[in-house]
């Protein structure tokens, strides 16, 4: 019997490289997208790297057909290529809400769908949901689009088996944060106002990919895990 088979969008950094990297550790053969791949990523040699960007059809075609000639078949897709367009509603131009939708949303839905000739039976799809709080209402509504899409496609895929889930990350250190210009300090001043004292690490969003992705989350579909260290508790019922 083969290892099972991942493919991550969005995998070149942050979330979607830790990702790879603790599926690899655990048997995975793994294969990742994203649009920095002439830079190194620092991922192990036996790890694809495709570069493709969610926003093209072709280029979606493209790394589909690497997968299925490299793999045969997927086990898990985690969907986590996704852009940041931070800012009040007066602040967002025509632009930066086009760019946030055909990402976020347009660029998830037809990576699924081509997806599915190659998803096994019993496969696992993970989503990166969440634009946490003061992100601005385009961005909000671009990612919490992805909810009921997740619930939709729970029930569509649920006679192959097929379980679709979605993560909501808190405040995690990624190099998102750095290329808007975001200070060192700043970022671990936010850990003083979450309920565990600290920023969350890319690590602990890819330990709830992985499981999802397992047979110990074999009865759960539909549903969307907060990785947030206790962000928002207050505000929940």
């Amino acid at each position: 019997m083969s290892a099972p088979a991942a493919l991550i969008t969005g995998g070149t950094s942050g979330i979607g490289k830790a990702t790879a990297e603790l599926l690899h550790t655990r048997g995975y053969r793994v294969m990742v997208t994203g649009l920095d791949t002439l830079a190194p990523t620092g991922l192990p040699e036996d790890i694809t790297v495709v570069r493709a960007d969610a926003r093209s059809l072709p280029d979606i075609d493209q790394a589909m057909d690497r997968a299925r000639r490299q793999f045969g078949s997927l086990d898990l897709l985690f969907l986590n290529a996704g852009i940041s367009r931070p800012g009040p509603i007066e602040a967002t131009d025509e632009d930066a809400f086009d760019a946030l939708f055909d990402v976020n949303v347009k660029g998830n839905f037809f990576t699924l769908q081509k997806a599915l000739p190659l998803l096994s039976e019993g496969a696992s799809i993970v989503f990166t949901v969440g634009a946490g709080e003061g992100m601005g209402a385009a961005m909000t509504a671009a990612k919490g689009a992805l909810l009921p899409l997740v619930r939709s496609l729970a029930l569509e895929l649920a006679p192959r088996r097929i379980r679709v889930n979605a993560i909501s990350p808190g405040v995690i250190d990624t190099p998102a944060y750095s290329r808007m210009g975001i200070s060192r300090e700043t970022i671990d001043s936010w850990g003083q106002g979450i309920p565990l004292g600290r920023v969350g690490a890319a690590a602990d969003i890819a330990e709830a990919v992985a499981f999802l992705a397992s047979d110990a989350a074999g009865y759960i579909t539909g549903d969307n895990l907060t990785v947030s260290g206790g962000i928002g508790i207050h505000t929940r019922p």
